[in-house]
């Protein structure tokens, strides 16, 4: 199940951002995986992504290594994806 965030319910939610707008999958996966020890466990990673696969992947894989996908939020021309470190 995916959870589509509002604007407003994503304001100031995430302590670091990841853009890979430029990249396609699995880059940005790779990404996260690189920068997610970076921030504090409960601590949530907002991730800029222009393939649409990654709402799924991100998902898929926040499951599998312990995190917690929170959602997405749908921008202009990209879409931004939060997660939260659990372990």
């Amino acid at each position: 199940m995916s959870v589509v965030l509002t604007e407003e319910s994503s304001a100031r939610l995430a302590v670091r951002v990841v853009d890979t707008r430029s990249s396609y999958c699995p880059l940005p996966l790779l990404s996260v995986r690189r920068e997610i020890v970076h921030v504090d466990v409960g601590e949530v990673l907002e991730l800029w992504v222009n393939d649409r696969r990654c709402r799924i992947i991100m998902r898929l894989w926040a499951n599998k290594a312990g995190h917690d996908f929170l959602g997405f939020v749908p921008g202009a021309g990209y879409t931004r994806i939060f997660v939260r470190r659990g372990r």
